[in-house]
């Protein structure tokens, strides 16, 4: 795995094929638009949302610069004379004032999660072959489908439009003949035998007859349309919707961010206004009835069953419309959605995707955790603190929904409830599920339906060190369950999960498994890495289709021989790579995944001095690197250093220990062995740009302050084994690092044999 183009991001965003330009299109809405992600690119990715996504003050400095960048670009584009440019920027710049002015860690978070889902794609781009989830996911079938949805809602909308004219017409036509009707019978007894009355009656019965006509077509395309609904509701779009939480549930557990619900929004919404202008045009029927009837009138005949049918299809509409948007998560941890800690907020956003502006300031929706007490298995029982109840408005944006963001929601186990015996299980409180409920009423137009919804189901934990088998409890369970169709009931949920959980398909976990570094430190895993983990969890010669790998052995087994779980390490090099070597991993100098054998056969036919970055097998959340050489007969050798870890790489960052790493063999002067980065790429073309200082070596004064003295750098050592095995283990006082000065007075006056004795000693 070489190193990547280091050219600017979105400059690598715009190269990519058309594919994958639509999928970045997906998530660049006016919660962030693209136009200011396109005119502050530079400044975008030089700035650390991730930060920012935890910390107020950062992100409301970050919010603050932002709008300064705004307005420089408004400067520039008003002396360029540029004025659509300008109207957008001028529009962008008060819509998330507006949005974010009182959340700016929101607003960091979005920024975070779109550069890491462009990385995301980057690197699937580059990557040779996608998984099935992938494949599934970006499917042709499924834009025909949403085509077809769209074309059909656009069609019933017009349907409804004419019917209605066609009800206007019938009541024109109803309103003549009943004038005339009265007319007639106003006439005297006695001239009802004169030709013009007989002609009269004559137009009359004809009127009837047309007018029966006219029911019975208005009824019958009422029916038609109402069949269609009932049809593209039933088979397309709650398909469509089922298929976006799925979406959601993969975008949760690090896979590709879900679309967009404006299309969602914009069907739902014209249908919604469909029925309830056909539920309008029965009640005008039913009006007209009550004015004239005869007999073998249609209208007493249909109006109840249409009227059942358009209030039933409302209910189901409506039901379905109102969903979890963005689901629960702590934005101290914005990339571990659903685990959730005791005492600490967390943010949810539900939406109506039924957007009408009489439904503004409405609804009031109340949060509840654990609703249903015989669905919860587990014995500790929680509350929610905070504001569980607020409510929903429509959003001032080009596509405002109707939404309401819970910030401050805070989970509370009850204390009145803790020795509280319920169900008995085997499993741990991180396997232990529970579900969000949000409850609300649309009263409209006379109809109240009661409206509730649920987040997908959470993990609750006490302590931030519980949270890594949270998180791989959130994977499993996503991974294998799909959200039911209706979300109002919440005994769909299985809550029950890990009380027996499925094994895992190898191909499926490790699809997941690459997601988790695509998501959270920006690159994802090749196919050489992928076979390495899987080797490591059901041995050699894999076999993807044939192998399972059960809940117990991803997470709860040890390894054999290690006293940590495979879950354990790979979350221990995941956090290892986010504090201490993301921008190296980004641009793919780590190898990382490849055992010692493997390791030996890449690097023997190479030249002396390339090495390879690799993550230790026995040591948690550590790095090595491993060289070859040849000794003075041609032999070829290789060397490892000890693991470092973050304790270690605090010290010095990890570029700077390949920079100035040095051993010491025999009798010979110190020497830095690394030269060329697997397979062949020079040391300083490799790392160059990532290291902190340039080396000195040589004194210089400096321009002020301290003139005369040498700056000085910290030097990693060891002395080289004969034996050929690993370097330092444990670590000799010679791994530690050691100054230039220091390093220098010992040279002078100590042979290198003498320096290793004399750092030995006590």
């Amino acid at each position: 795995m070489g190193p990547v183009n280091r050219m600017a991001q979105w400059s690598q965003v715009q190269q990519l094929e058309q594919r994958f330009l639509e999928q970045v299109d997906q998530f660049y809405d006016d919660t962030f638009p693209m136009e200011v992600r396109h005119q502050l690119a530079a400044w975008i990715e030089s700035q650390d949302w991730d930060a920012a996504s935890n910390s107020d003050s950062l992100a409301t400095i970050l919010l603050q610069n932002l709008m300064i960048q705004i307005e420089d670009q408004l400067n520039r584009v008003s002396q360029e004379k540029n004025l659509l440019l300008r109207h957008n920027l001028k529009r962008i710049k008060q819509l998330l004032l507006g949005k974010y002015h009182g959340n700016p860690m929101h607003m960091a978070m979005i920024v975070s999660n779109c550069l890491r889902e462009e990385r995301r794609i980057l690197a699937a781009a580059s990557m040779p072959m996608q998984g099935p989830f992938e494949k599934s996911l970006q499917s042709n079938a499924v834009s025909e489908r949403q085509r077809a949805v769209e074309s059909k809602v656009a069609t019933i909308k017009n349907s409804a439009q004419v019917t209605e004219q066609d009800v206007k017409y019938l009541e024109d036509l109803q309103d003549e003949f009943d004038f005339r009707f009265k007319t007639l019978q106003s006439k005297d007894m006695g001239d009802k035998n004169n030709i013009l009355i007989e002609q009269e009656s004559y137009k009359l019965q004809q009127m009837l007859n047309t007018l029966d006509q006219k029911r019975k077509e208005a009824l019958r395309k009422i029916k038609q349309i109402v069949d269609e609904i009932d049809s593209l509701m039933s088979k397309k779009l709650i398909e469509e919707l089922r298929d976006w939480k799925r979406r959601q549930q993969i975008a949760c557990i690090g896979g590709p961010l879900h679309g967009s619900l404006d299309q969602f929004q914009n069907w739902f919404t014209l249908l919604a206004e469909s029925l309830f202008q056909l539920r309008r045009q029965i009640q005008k029927l039913d009006e007209l009835w009550t004015k004239v009837t005869y007999d073998g009138d249609p209208i007493p005949q249909h109006k109840q069953y249409l009227m059942e049918r358009v209030i039933f299809l409302l209910l189901n509409l409506f039901q379905s419309s109102f969903i979890v948007e963005r689901q629960p998560c702590m934005p101290t941890h914005p990339q571990r959605p659903l685990v959730l800690k005791t005492e600490i907020q967390f943010t949810v956003k539900l939406r109506l995707l039924v957007k009408l502006p009489e439904l503004n300031y409405q609804l009031r929706v109340k949060a509840t955790i654990d609703k249903d007490p015989s669905q919860n298995l587990s014995n500790r029982k929680f509350i929610l603190n905070g504001t569980p109840v607020k409510v929903m408005s429509i959003e001032e944006s080009a596509n405002g929904s109707l939404s309401v963001e819970m910030r401050h929601l805070r989970p509370k186990e009850s204390k009145s409830n803790s020795s509280t015996k319920g169900h008995e299980g085997s499993h741990m409180v991180t396997e232990e599920l529970h579900s969000i409920s949000f409850e609300t009423q649309v009263c409209l137009y006379g109809l109240t339906i009661d409206l509730e919804t649920n987040s997908l189901p959470v993990v609750m934990i006490s302590n931030v060190s519980q949270l890594p088998s949270a998180w791989a409890s959130i994977i499993w369970y996503n991974l294998f369950t799909a959200e039911p169709q209706m979300n109002t009931a919440a005994q769909y949920q299985n809550l029950s999960f890990f009380a027996s959980p499925p094994t895992a398909s190898l191909n499926q976990l490790l699809e997941v498994l690459s997601w988790q570094f695509s998501s959270y430190v920006g690159r994802g895993l090749n196919s050489e890495q992928l076979n390495m983990l899987g080797e490591k969890l059901i041995g050699l010669q894999v076999t993807p289709t044939d192998n399972q790998i059960s809940w117990a052995k991803f997470c709860k087994e040890h390894l054999p021989g290690k006293s940590f779980s495979f879950w354990a390490w790979l979350e221990g090099i995941l956090e290892l790579i986010k504090k201490h070597l993301l921008p190296i991993w980004i641009d793919g100098c780590i190898m990382g995944f490849v055992s010692k054998e493997r390791e030996r056969i890449l690097l023997k036919d190479k030249m002396p001095g390339t090495f390879l970055l690799r993550f230790s097998e026995s040591h948690l959340g550590s790095i090595t690197f491993t060289w070859m050489y040849q000794s003075e007969n041609g032999e070829v050798r290789f060397h490892s250093v000890e693991p470092y870890n973050k304790g270690r790489l605090n010290a010095l960052p990890f570029p700077d220990i390949l920079r100035n790493y040095k051993v010491i063999e025999a009798e010979n002067a110190p020497e830095n062995p690394l030269k060329y980065l697997y397979p062949d790429i020079p040391k300083d073309k490799a790392f160059g740009k990532h290291y902190n200082s340039q080396e000195t070596e040589t004194s210089r004064p400096t321009e002020n302050g301290d003139k005369g003295y040498v700056p000085s750098v910290f030097v990693p050592m060891s002395k080289l084994p004969s034996n050929g095995a690993s370097l330092s283990s444990p670590p000799s006082p010679l791994d530690l690092p050691m100054s230039p000065s220091v390093f220098a007075a010992l040279r002078e006056h100590l042979s290198p044999a003498e320096i290793e004795t004399a750092m030995s000693s006590p």
